[in-house]
């Protein structure tokens, strides 16, 4: 049933730019011009407070016979899929045009989808955006309704939601990362499970699962105990080491040791297989943006997963940031601006983002520092004067800015502007003095003479 609700907001909103602006004019006089903020109600729309088991939605439309007055319905639906058709077809009977809801854990995606799959325009938004002013009873139903204000007046701004083929990559390529977490976890496991056994195999070998590794821990395994027979299962360089492997190898490895071992090894197996059927699954699906994948990879340090996993996380639709800016800003990848009373406040720290984003970004960047490029040398300037953690930072920032350009037109090319781009754009006069005053400080008498 709706009901009749008045604008109950002290401000007077207006279909056109009514934002005033006091500037100083001729003679000091304070002159009133005209902004151009638009302020705009949407006339239709509805807000959802979401939970797992049941969802309350509020429906705020015109009322035809009292006009600057509003109807409104709030009413209860089972999160189950024939209860939510049953909400769409009634936000559709309502002509509701848009639908917002809070990023509520995962409950808000079957609600989003299906919505979405109906035609409407649905926003999910930041819970924090949307907090419940103090001092006012909170329940579900005042939170729908109040969600529902503020998704009306326009005060509230969506967060990115990629498209259905953008959201599998992304599925994935998240998965993948937390199959490798748990390998990391059990690699982990296995070697504390050798130390218990007092075998030192990990001092002697760099990669304790590498192909000698393996080899020698399945003979433990299947029940060889000699260190000298297990050591001379070592291969390639590590030949060189057997004496050293002989000494690690002596321990107190026991059948219970071998039966846990086993069990680790089975699972870091098995997770590696998983892995690889990921991998190729990954790769299936990132075929329709091949060509954006490839023009990424040109970037130092992208590799084919890093690709994957930036264009799962921002997708390849660059309008939904409209400037660089935009999407370092949305990736928490610009500093943030605190200021009050004129002064700016706190250490400029940027928040936190999109943490699988951050991840690759981070990977990307100790990957470039390692190498004769414009990033490589924009990462060790940095590093030097402000910490390894600024630097890697800001040439996430910079990696973002030149991915944004590739994805935002089909014709751009990554062109590396080489290690010496800050050389050749400094002063060579400033260069001079520095150097001269660094060997002055040094105790040096600098006296220069121009070469021929």
């Amino acid at each position: 049933m709706l009901r009749a609700r008045e604008l109950d907001s002290p401000v007077l909103w207006l279909p056109r730019a009514t934002v005033l602006d006091v500037r100083a004019g001729r003679g000091g006089v304070r002159l009133l011009e005209q902004a151009q903020d638009e302020e705009q109600i949407i006339t239709r729309v509805a807000g959802l407070d979401i939970g797992k088991a049941s969802l309350v939605c509020c429906a705020r439309v015109p009322d035809e016979a009292h006009p600057g007055r509003r109807l409104q319905e709030v009413r209860t639906y089972p999160a189950m899929t024939r209860s939510l058709i049953g909400l769409a077809e009634r936000l559709a009977a309502l002509g509701v045009t848009r639908v917002v809801m809070e990023a509520t854990s995962d409950y808000w995606k079957p609600v989003f989808y299906l919505l979405e799959a109906h035609g409407f325009e649905v926003w999910l938004v930041n819970a924090r955006d949307v907090k419940h002013l103090p001092g006012r009873p909170k329940t579900d139903k005042l939170d729908a309704v109040w969600l529902c204000k503020v998704a009306e007046r326009q005060m509230i701004r969506p967060s990115f939601v990629p498209p259905a083929p953008i959201r599998m990559l992304r599925d994935l390529t998240r998965y993948r990362v937390d199959l490798i977490a748990e390998a990391g976890a059990e690699r982990q496991r296995a070697e504390k499970l050798l130390e218990d056994a007092q075998i030192k195999l990990s001092v002697v070998v760099s990669d304790l699962f590498g192909m000698s590794g393996r080899a020698m821990m399945a003979a433990l395994i299947g029940g060889q105990r000699d260190p000298h027979t297990l050591a001379e299962l070592a291969r390639s360089s590590l030949r060189r080491k057997i004496p050293d492997l002989r000494e690690a190898l002596t321990g107190h490895f026991t059948d219970h040791h071998a039966f846990l071992l086993g069990k680790m090894i089975a699972r870091i197996e098995q997770i590696e297989a998983d892995i690889r059927d990921v991998d190729a699954r990954i790769e299936a699906q990132l075929a329709p943006f091949a060509p954006a994948a490839a023009r990424l990879r040109e970037i130092p340090g992208i590799g084919s997963a890093a690709a994957a996993t930036i264009i799962a996380e921002i997708g390849v639709d660059m309008t939904r940031f409209p400037t660089p800016a935009h999407l370092a800003g949305w990736a928490k990848f610009a500093p943030g601006v605190k200021e009050s009373a004129g002064r700016r406040k706190g250490n400029g720290a940027t928040g936190h983002g999109n943490r699988y984003l951050a991840r690759v970004l981070g990977q990307i960047a100790v990957s470039a520092a390692r190498t004769d490029t414009f990033l490589g040398e924009r990462y060790r300037r940095i590093a030097r004067r402000r910490g390894a953690k600024r630097a890697i930072v800001a040439v996430g920032r910079s990696v973002l800015t030149i991915i944004w350009h590739l994805l935002s037109a089909t014709e751009a090319r990554f062109h590396d502007l080489g290690s010496g781009f800050y050389l050749s754009r400094t002063d060579t006069e400033r260069r001079k003095r520095n150097h001269i005053r660094q060997l002055e400080a040094l105790g040096y008498h600098v006296t220069l003479d121009l070469a021929a």
